[in-house]
């Protein structure tokens, strides 16, 4: 088994991305539990979390290589031919 190492920017987006969400957890558990001592920040947090929620999946980041959605598209929609027919009519 081969063994790559993750690069820094990547490790630094995975530990940013568990961080705020222990802290959307936290901010969700202490609203749950222990609601008379929550204050306006547990709810702009539960919040923010909640909504980052809804985004639609088509938002999320390409693969980073210029074409690389174009090339995806034609290669998905491309009509195969397997005969000897005619051309593109």
């Amino acid at each position: 088994m081969v063994r790559r190492r993750m690069p820094p920017a990547t490790l630094a987006l995975v530990a940013i991305g568990l961080v705020a969400g222990g802290l959307w957890w936290w901010a969700v558990l202490r609203l749950l539990l222990v609601p008379g001592e929550s204050g306006p920040v547990e709810g702009a947090v539960a919040a923010g979390g909640w909504g980052l929620s809804l985004l639609p999946v088509h938002v999320a980041a390409s693969s980073g290589r210029p074409g690389a959605l174009a090339r995806r598209i034609t290669r998905a929609s491309r009509r195969r031919r397997w005969g000897a027919g005619s051309g593109l009519s």
